[in-house]
């Protein structure tokens, strides 16, 4: 009997410690459920999922994956993870993929997807997306994963966008236009300050936070086809006037000359928390950093708006973000990615991240995205615009940061500078063809 009872005993105890570790294999850096289940899924991910360097996000999707695996018994996913060169890596998917090679599902940058859709790579997803879900998804979300056929080829699931950051202290009212903006910058130097800080060194940030100012009129990089028409009619008369609109905000001191160096975000919230400025375009994301770096009775006194245009009726932000796309012909391999993006993705990998939604409505469903502040950035997003998805982007971006460079660095106009920027570009576009 006591033999017995002890050999139990034992057995509960190696039961006891052996469940957790069970639990705990279910989800690892490079697969999500049994090793040996019959069906498995090639998953390519950034660092949004269970291999993230931050611990409370990589617990959170640990148990994310688990719950998933748990609703679709027999299946093993396997998990690939990108470089931190996203760039990099998105060029040499696309290639895989072409070659037939690309893993079964991935993570698509929002900002390359076009590129995925127009080389017909990705399957549609619309069977398991119910055409409510998809007309709640933000204007420039739903138009950015929807192909020339009407079908969405890609779940984008979370974006970001730019807005103006302002010590309401010292600028009590959110400036409406260029004009407001350059006013209010101007008279904090009379309080000390460096004036309106932005990007405008040479990188991606520079151009990308610039284009709110060109949007905002209404003009196109691109036409349809993907050719570069910045530099024509209409447009070239709009992107010199916001050209313009910078330039002007250094030559009168409203920005200082530094600016042409930022190639940084964390640039601007430094010289908050350093009390040399008052206002900075940035991004949303910077708000939760303001909140860090800044004590508490300080961090109370910063806000945000929507970054100004030449009119008030005339606003633009750029936004970004990344989409969840199916590359297998496998039917239930389509569905499973579709299940991921669904169930791990948007709405609960929002909210463990607190990753802006792409859906109204899970603005309301999740209590983080109820604060004032993400109501409002959700207020901002219906005027979002993403980066043209051609293959002539890059170099456009490439030449606005060396055109911008050199206008605010006073070495060009920006008549000179844009005809420069426009021959480049249109050589490189000449070569693509």
């Amino acid at each position: 009997m006591r033999k017995r009872l002890v050999t139990a005993l034992l057995a509960s105890a190696v039961a006891f410690a052996t469940a957790p570790t069970m639990a705990e294999d279910l989800v690892t850096k490079d697969r999500v459920g049994p090793a040996d289940a019959p069906k498995s899924l090639s998953l390519r991910l950034t660092d949004d999922g269970p291999d993230t360097t931050d611990p409370v996000w990589a617990e959170g999707y640990k148990k994310l994956f688990t719950e998933f695996i748990q609703r679709h018994p027999g299946w093993k996913i396997d998990l690939e993870r990108m470089s931190d060169n996203i760039g990099q890596e998105q060029a040499r998917m696309l290639e895989q993929a072409k070659g037939g090679h690309g893993p079964d599902c991935a993570a698509v940058d929002s900002f390359v997807l076009p590129l995925f859709i127009g080389a017909n790579v990705l399957k549609p997803l619309n069977a398991y997306f119910t055409q409510a879900e998809i007309d709640d998804l933000f204007p420039f979300v739903r138009q950015g994963i929807t192909g020339k056929d009407g079908k969405i080829y890609a779940w984008w699931w979370d974006t970001d966008l730019r807005v103006l950051f302002r010590n309401k202290t010292i600028v009590p009212e959110a400036p409406k236009t260029w004009d407001q903006l350059k006013a209010a910058a101007l008279a904090t130097k009379g309080k000390g300050m460096e004036g309106v800080l932005f990007n405008g060194g040479r990188w991606e940030g520079t151009t990308f936070d610039w284009l709110a100012n060109f949007w905002s009129q209404g003009g196109k990089l691109v036409d349809d086809n993907g050719k570069p028409v910045f530099a024509e009619g209409e447009n070239r008369a709009k992107f010199l006037k916001a050209v313009d609109y910078f330039k002007d905000l250094v030559d009168s001191g409203a920005a200082p000359k530094r600016v042409s160096t930022i190639m940084n975000y964390d640039d601007m919230h430094t010289s908050a928390a350093a009390g040399t400025t008052a206002m900075f375009i940035g991004g949303n994301w910077q708000y939760g950093q303001l909140k860090t770096v800044l004590e508490p009775a300080v961090f109370e006194q910063w806000t945000f708006s929507e970054i100004p245009g030449p009119t008030p009726d005339q606003v633009s932000t750029g936004t970004g973000g990344w989409t969840i796309g199916a590359f297998s012909s496998d039917p239930e391999k389509i569905a499973l990615c579709a299940a991921v993006a669904k169930e791990v993705f948007s709405g609960p990998g929002n909210a463990l991240q607190q990753q802006l939604p792409t859906s109204k409505a899970q603005y309301d469903k999740f209590d983080v995205f109820k604060t004032d502040a993400n109501k409002a950035f959700a207020a901002a997003l219906a005027h979002g615009q993403a980066r043209p998805g051609v293959p002539i982007y890059p170099e456009i971006s490439n030449q606005i940061q060396v055109m911008m460079g050199d206008v605010l660095s006073g070495t060009k106009t920006p008549e000179a500078a844009l005809d420069a920027a426009n021959a480049a570009v249109q050589a490189a576009y000449s070569r693509q063809k």
